[in-house]
This record gives C-alpha cells, sequence and structure tokens, in this order.
C-alpha cells in the first residue's frame, strides 16, 4: 500500500523477486554508491534479427496461457477491437531514434495475417493509440513533425480530422485516446520537454534542430521564478557558443523572477477533451502532467492515467521519479514541472542526480496542493497503455492492467538492472503493484537481453469486448547505447493471455 505523503509501493506476486530486484536496484541506492556504477539496462545489448518468439517463454500466473496473434509488425503501438470484435493494430510510423516508417491502421485476420485498413504519411506519425467508438476508430496521430492530430477513421479506410495543431513536435506525442461515459474522446498531449527546459538534450532527440521556437505550453497562466541554465548552442557552428535558457520559453531565451507565461488552449502536458461525435476546440481536463501516455476508463466511469516521469538529462536533470498511475479530478495541476507524486523536487536533495545541482522551483506559485498518484511504479520503467479487467470470467475485476515498456537507459539515465519489460496489475484503491506477465529466467529484462523468446517491449493492453481476453502489444526489439536509441522494424508481436478454464 502506498503510505499518505509518498513512499514506494508494495509489489507481491510469483514473480516477486524479480520485479523487487528491478526496482531496488533502480530506485533506492544513495547517489554516491549510484555515481560510481556502470548503467545497465535492459536495452544495453547487442541484437541481431530475426527475433524468435516463444510464449512457453513468459510467466503468466497459474490458469492463465499466453500465445501469440500476430508478428512482423513495425513499431506497433496500440490494439483496438471493431463492432465485430476483429483486433486491429496501430503501426506507429516513427519512433525515438529518429526512424520513420508508414503509420498504418491494420486489421488482423484469423490465423495472424494483416490486412491495411488506412495508412498515412510520416508527418503524421507517431500513430500511438486508437479507440472503437459508435463504428470508427479513433486514432491519436503524435505529430513528430506537423504537430499532433485526432482522427477518425471508418472500416473503409476514411479518414477524417477532429482535432489538429497539437503543440507535439517535441519530446512527447499526442496519446490516447478512450472514450468517456459522457461520450466525449480524451486524450493526452505530452511535454516538449523533460522538465520544462529545452536544452542540447532535445537537440540530440531531432526537434530542436527542426523547431528551434518550439517550447512547452501552460493551460493556465504561471508565474515563474526567473531561474534560468546554461548550455552550449548547438544551432550555431561554434563550438564555444553558449545559449541561457528559461522555463517555458523557446531555447536561448532568458526569463525574469516574477515572469508570467501566458495559458493558453490547446497546451501540451495535459489531457483534454473534445466530443466523440464532431471534434472542436478542446477542453481541458487536467494539466502538470509531464506525458499522459495511458488512458482508461475504470467500470465506475473514473479515468486514469499513467504518466512517464523524469529523466535524467537536460539542463534540469531529475533523478528518481518513478512512473505514476493517475486518478483524474478534472481541472487538478498535478504537480510537473515542480513536484512528482506530490513530492516537491527541492525535497531533501532526493531527486538530485549524481554531478548535478538538485533540481530548484520553477514556479513561484503553485495551482493547487500537487496530489498523490493511486500508484507508483518503477523508475525509467516506461509506463504504457493500461485497461481494466471488467468480466469475472478473467479475474481480477477493477484492477488496472498497464504495459511497462521498459527502461531506455543510459540515455535518460543510468539504472543498475533492467526495468519494466513486462506487464503489471494494478489495484487502485491501495497502490499494490504485482506482476502479471514476465519473462521466465534468472533476472527481469527484455527478451532480446535474456536470449529468449519472451517480449520486448510491451507497449499497450487491451481487454478484448467480452472481457476473456487481454491483449498485449508488444513494441518490439529497440536497443540503447550511448548515441541514442535504435529500434528493429519487423520485431513488433501481439500476444494473447487467457484463463485456461474459459476458452
Amino acid at each position: 500500500m502506498t503510505p499518505p505523503g509518498g513512499g514506494r509501493p508494495h509489489i507481491a506476486s510469483f514473480a516477486r523477486p524479480v520485479l523487487l530486484l528491478a526496482l531496488c536496484c533502480c530506485s533506492t541506492l544513495a547517489p554516491g554508491c549510484f555515481a560510481v556504477r556502470g548503467s545497465a539496462g535492459g536495452g544495453q545489448v547487442a541484437f541481431t534479427p530475426p527475433r524468435a518468439v516463444n510464449p512457453a517463454d513468459v510467466a503468466v500466473p497459474p490458469g492463465y496461457r499466453i500465445e501469440v496473434v500476430t508478428t512482423g509488425l513495425t513499431f506497433p503501438s496500440a490494439v483496438a477491437f471493431d463492432d465485430q470484435n476483429r483486433p486491429h493494430v496501430v503501426e506507429a510510423g516513427y519512433s525515438y531514434g529518429e526512424q520513420f516508417a508508414t503509420p498504418r491502421l491494420l486489421r488482423v485476420e484469423p490465423g495472424g495475417a494483416t490486412t491495411v485498413v488506412a495508412a498515412g504519411d510520416k508527418e503524421t506519425g507517431p500513430w500511438t493509440g486508437a479507440a472503437f467508438h459508435d463504428g470508427a476508430f479513433y486514432v491519436a496521430q503524435g505529430g513528430e513533425l506537423a504537430g499532433g492530430r485526432i482522427v477518425r477513421i471508418t472500416p473503409d479506410g476514411k479518414t477524417t480530422p477532429l482535432v489538429e495543431n497539437l503543440p507535439t513536435r517535441g519530446d512527447h506525442h499526442t496519446n490516447g485516446p478512450a472514450i468517456g461515459p459522457d461520450g466525449y474522446l480524451y486524450f493526452g498531449v505530452g511535454t516538449a520537454t523533460n522538465a520544462a527546459v529545452v536544452g542540447t538534450d532535445n537537440f540530440e532527440f531531432g526537434w530542436l534542430k527542426r523547431h528551434p521556437g518550439f517550447h512547452d505550453i501552460p493551460a493556465k497562466d504561471v508565474r515563474l521564478t526567473g531561474k534560468n541554465f546554461e548550455s552550449d548552442n548547438p544551432l550555431t557552428p561554434d563550438p564555444n557558443d553558449r545559449a541561457t535558457t528559461g522555463a517555458y520559453v523557446p531555447f536561448g531565451t532568458a526569463t525574469t523572477a516574477g515572469q508570467v507565461i501566458p495559458g493558453r488552449m490547446p497546451c501540451n502536458g495535459a489531457v483534454l477533451r473534445v466530443p466523440a461525435r464532431g471534434g472542436g476546440t478542446p477542453e481541458l481536463v487536467a494539466w502538470g502532467l509531464r506525458n499522459p501516455f495511458g488512458l482508461a476508463f475504470d467500470p465506475a466511469g473514473t479515468l486514469y492515467v499513467t504518466e512517464n516521469q523524469y529523466d535524467v538529462r537536460g539542463s534540469r536533470p531529475v533523478y528518481g521519479t518513478g512512473d505514476l498511475l493517475w486518478a483524474i479530478r478534472p481541472g487538478t495541476w498535478y504537480g510537473w514541472p515542480d513536484f512528482h507524486g506530490g513530492e516537491p523536487l527541492t525535497w531533501h536533495d532526493h531527486f538530485k542526480s549524481p554531478h548535478h545541482a538538485g533540481p530548484e522551483f520553477l514556479l513561484a506559485e503553485h495551482p493547487n496542493p500537487a496530489p498523490q498518484p493511486a500508484a507508483r511504479l518503477g523508475v525509467h520503467a516506461a509506463a504504457g497503455g493500461l485497461d481494466f479487467s471488467r468480466d469475472a470470467a478473467f479475474g481480477h475485476r477493477g484492477e488496472a492492467f498497464v504495459a511497462l515498456f521498459g527502461d531506455m537507459s543510459p540515455k535518460v539515465g543510468k539504472v543498475l538492472g533492467p526495468v519494466g519489460y513486462h506487464v503489471v496489475r494494478v489495484d487502485p484503491s491501495t497502490g499494490v503493484v504485482r506482476a502479471f506477465a514476465v519473462n521466465r529466467g534468472p533476472k527481469n529484462g527484455p527478451a532480446s537481453l535474456l536470449k529468449s523468446g519472451g517480449l520486448e517491449r510491451p507497449v499497450a493492453v487491451r481487454f478484448a469486448p467480452d472481457g476473456r481476453a487481454l491483449y498485449v502489444v508488444d513494441f518490439g526489439v529497440m536497443t540503447v547505447t550511448e548515441a541514442g536509441p535504435r529500434p528493429f522494424p519487423g520485431t513488433g508481436v501481439l500476444w494473447r493471455i487467457t484463463r485456461e478454464d474459459s476458452r
């Protein structure tokens, strides 16, 4: 149970020792000890295609079984079901590592073959999620090059934009969507930066050179402390050129104490909504969220969101922040860029990374007291898509199932063992996190590290319409070095988990 005022979740399951090792190695060592150790992320491995796939290499709880639905996918990011209960997979069309492909919506046929329903161009990627409602698919198009969109795609492939020009040309994208019980379509818009300050890390990600004036946009007016950061200036050929940059402003722009940054819509770092039928101008649901990636409503109609937390990179690195699961209260500010899970980043040097000064507040005033999350996940676990069990035949009704993509170390910060790479279930009433599908072996990690045919990078989960099967979208192999991530096209997999006695 997550204690009031913070702390770590309790973790229990058939794979508990593996998970405890992964979390403890990465989140509880003192910074001094941590600084002298090399990074050992799950992506720090050599890989040569093809990828092996073997369900026997994945452990699921007694009474369940896992099987392969289809393989050979390129950067898959989501699964949704049409009104005939047929699974459809989204291929993103873009991956970190600056790899572009064709984003597509694919129908998965019996036997595992796929049929293209719709395809886009690279300007619209990455396509990050999909939902089916009222006879059509609603797809979040991330907008790495041209800005984010929410589009409606009918089964014959006709595409109609509902929302366009979302501010998602930075680190994070347009995410979701989820259809609410009120008939609105809810979606996330990630922040441009790691911690509100544009820096050299954003140049390495590729977008600062494409969009040098891009920066974070608050939903409402914010007053700054005037804290500025000096860094190299990669936008000029002079290797000695330096730039000074503040929060919520373009690279190379300084801020002053008391300066007000006007809020506007659409913003980023927020959850927004539009009517599912007609689209229109986005409305603010909640803000102060770094990267609200997975969105799902529980059986009672409460919206839950997974949030990817700070990295140890850029001009304002933040250490030791686990990903979070939030129960969303409309109108609430959730703490970014000055808090993590209700805890101020200035708290006792807890968030101070080795070799860097501890983070200071960027905002002179905070919109509301920072709330507590429903659950805390691993540091750098990269919490992805989620869904809720609604059927007693599958079990764990009312619990959230969350895909953990896995760490991107060393580029996002050092870890001493792989974090993520599996599927967990979370009791949102207590914050208890339990492993549900995890690779077999002596340690946690992706199949490419373990030399097995199990999971690589689970990025999304979705229950079938009857609630009796959980589908797991596995993005595929992505290795990471100091030079950055390297994704491997054609290595994505769609898995299915069922109860053995319900088949």
